[in-house]
């Protein structure tokens, strides 16, 4: 079977790119051993951020970086096994997180921050999901005045910088906006620009059945048995082997392995990170997420219940589960939120594809013809994906480009 794309992963970025490609015209097929938005994907905060101009960064306060190397902090854990493997990944994220460059970062990384909300929702109303999107923002919590007026500065920043909104809240505004929250909150910073995601898998799926609407096909298959065929990029599927005139990579965590097979080692590694849902207990009810700003973790309302999320688990990419992370955080989110039972059998683990300077890689890969690149998000692969398909298949297509797309080519590095 012959198309004119083959698309490379199925979750948010990898759907976007394919729709995008498909609205212009293009015969696209898109790949994935799973259904589509069933791996990272599947299990993250529902968080479409707005106000996230500046990706996260890497700490560079002393104490900070020896609470993190006890490896008891809730926010952080790491294997043991892993810190050789990616300590040349973790110095040049530390160098790149210095804040002269952290904020030369930010000035690239804001052009696709900026057109997050934007493009989901346009996207969302295309498939008929736009009952998923969420206008109702997210905030940080402090149990701390220090943090408190830490995160107000930065808040400043951000909206001096990139106009970014917030409201700063006092205990009394707190309660009445999230009655059910810790009564010994000190306040609270919201975001009401971002959006969230009542089933982030949902929406995938939305998004992947639209692209089937307008007449892309979506195909069970195995990405790294990706070959060239003379001018023909070829894949193996469970309906046969499909050949495309060119291929995007959007394998998320995965992406390292076929880019290196093709002659690109990239600074690049995971943080992984677990879910849990919970009944709320009683009539206790969150009306939006919220992140513990100590400790890391967020709780967010989802169709199916109230989902925890923890923070990064720095360990090999199939690595074994090891949910401690997520044990030693349920006690902690139950003083914040009066949580009920579990309603999973297990926790879900997921990959955060992540390179040192925090920007995702978008863009062609300079010696391969034809072969595209769409990985690399990070915390904000569900913020980025509609934005980037946007922009994959501007550059594909010969169009004029949303944003400035250089910044985010391989050959940066």
């Amino acid at each position: 079977m012959r198309f004119d794309t083959v698309v490379l992963g199925a979750g948010i970025v990898g759907v976007s790119v394919a729709v995008h490609l498909q609205k212009r015209g293009r015969a696209v097929a898109l790949v994935d051993r799973k259904a589509p938005g069933n791996e990272t994907s599947f299990g993250n905060a529902g968080l479409i951020q707005r106000e996230g101009v500046y990706p996260y960064a890497f700490p560079r306060d002393l104490g900070t970086l020896l609470r993190y190397a006890r490896n008891r902090s809730l926010d952080v854990r790491y294997h043991a096994d892993a810190i050789l493997q990616v300590a040349p990944f973790l110095w040049q994220y530390w160098r790149n997180s210095h804040p002269a460059r952290h904020a030369a970062i930010a000035r690239s990384y804001a052009t696709l921050i900026e057109h997050c909300v934007s493009e989901h929702r346009a996207l969302a109303a295309d498939a008929g999901a736009s009952a998923l999107l969420r206008p109702i923002g997210w905030m940080k919590v402090f149990r701390s005045e220090s943090k408190h007026e830490a995160e107000l500065r930065v808040a400043e920043k951000w909206r001096r910088e990139y106009g970014v909104a917030f409201e700063s809240l006092d205990p009394r505004a707190l309660q009445q906006t999230e009655p059910a929250l810790d009564k010994k909150l000190i306040g609270g910073v919201r975001y009401p620009q971002s959006d969230s995601v009542s089933d982030p898998n949902a929406l995938v799926s939305a998004y992947a059945n639209y692209f089937e609407a307008i007449g892309g096909r979506f195909f069970n298959g195995d990405a790294n048995s990706l070959r060239q065929s003379g001018e023909q990029w070829q894949v193996d599927t469970t309906a046969g082997t499909l050949a495309a005139a060119s291929t995007v990579i959007a394998l998320g965590p995965w992406s390292d392995v076929l880019s290196a097979r093709l002659g690109y080692r990239l600074p690049f590694a995971v943080k992984r990170g677990y879910h849990m849902h919970y009944a709320p207990h009683g009539d206790a009810r969150l009306n939006q997420p919220v992140l513990d700003a100590e400790n890391g973790y967020v709780l967010a309302p989802m169709s199916r219940g109230i989902r925890l999320t923890t923070g990064a688990e720095i360990a090999r990419c199939d690595a074994p589960k090891s949910p401690v992370q997520l044990a030693e955080t349920e006690p902690v989110a139950r003083t914040l939120f009066p949580l009920g039972e579990r309603l999973d059998d297990e926790p879900w683990m997921g990959r955060r594809p992540c390179t040192v300077d925090m920007m995702p890689v978008i863009g062609p890969a300079s010696t391969r013809r034809d072969v595209w690149f769409a990985f690399g998000h990070a915390h904000h692969g569900l913020t980025l994906g509609p934005i980037t398909g946007r922009l994959i298949a501007e550059m594909m297509t010969g169009e004029q480009t949303i944003v400035d797309p250089t910044p985010f080519r391989a050959d940066r590095f």
